[in-house]
């Protein structure tokens, strides 16, 4: 067995164990937990805020998602998989509360060493750009949920989060970007899928998380959640770029064209994403 082969079969094994026993280890990003704790900590912040903080964040939005929906706060089993309904549901309290044992529980596990920080803050805020192109594609290109949108987009590279967390822990393993980017690029929609059904995501979000890369719908299809993600996770290396002007609209992904995504519209569209990303960064400063 070569070395590669043997890092990917030691990490997964442990993986596969951390799984069974329900015991993930997950943290993202230490500094966007730590100011989501001290922003849910202001007077009079409304649900909307509260919202839309812990929107910035993968795993909280999870945590919150996956809480809400449990016999202990939710009796009456009603699905709820928007954060507004969630927030409301379990107060202010209980959110904050929440919060502060993710950041808790990043700070006990976060000791990266070399690349891993850049790497980390680099897919953490990649999720950000996607999550607001696919909230405001939602909202003006569709009648799909903008909250289902936005945690699509957040939760679109989880596997990717997992692996690149868990790395500082097998070192000796990954001795160099090469190869941990090889098994990134591997594994990480197994271990997304394992994740999203472990966190009881939705099915239509696990759906439109691990299929969007590729994605072809179905002729005169209607637009789903799935050409959602699709379309944002395309236009993301675009809008970052700032190269919107460069794409070839003769060969974009048919969800575009599908949603009604086109040269005429997308300049309002990549202006109002900019509006959202501005509200997530200043409500998390």
């Amino acid at each position: 067995m070569s070395a590669n082969k043997s890092s990917e079969f030691i990490f997964l094994e442990d993986f596969s164990a951390e799984l069974s026993n329900k015991k993930l280890i997950f943290p993202t990003s230490v500094a966007a937990t730590m100011k989501i704790r001290k922003a849910l900590s202001q007077a009079d912040i409304s649900n909307d805020v509260i919202a839309r903080i812990i929107g910035s964040e993968p795993v909280l939005t999870a945590k919150v998602l996956h809480l809400c929906n449990t016999p202990s706060f939710n009796p009456q089993s009603r699905p709820i998989n928007d954060l507004r309904s969630a927030t409301m549901l379990l107060g202010f309290s209980a959110v904050r509360n929440l919060a502060i044992a993710v950041g808790m529980k990043q700070l006990a596990e976060n000791k990266y060493n070399g690349n891993i920080p850049t790497q980390m803050e680099g897919l953490w805020r990649r999720s950000l750009r996607v999550s607001a192109l696919a909230l405001v594609i939602a909202r003006k290109h569709t009648k799909l949920s903008v909250d289902k949108a936005m945690l699509a987009g957040l939760l679109h590279d989880i596997g990717k989060f997992y692996i690149l967390n868990r790395a500082h822990h097998y070192q000796a393993l990954f001795t160099s970007d090469q190869i941990l980017w090889s098994l990134i690029d591997q594994w990480h929609t197994g271990i997304g899928t394992a994740i999203l059904e472990e966190w009881e995501i939705a099915e239509d979000l696990r759906t439109a998380v691990l299929n969007h890369r590729g994605y072809q719908p179905a002729p005169m299809s209607k637009p789903n959640l799935t050409d959602v993600l699709a379309a944002a996770d395309f236009l993301d290396a675009h809008f970052v770029a700032e190269k919107i002007e460069q794409i070839d609209w003769s060969v974009v992904p048919p969800s575009l064209p599908s949603l009604g995504v086109d040269p005429n519209n997308i300049d309002t569209l990549l202006q109002e994403t900019r509006t959202e990303l501005a509200l997530v960064m200043k409500a998390i400063a």
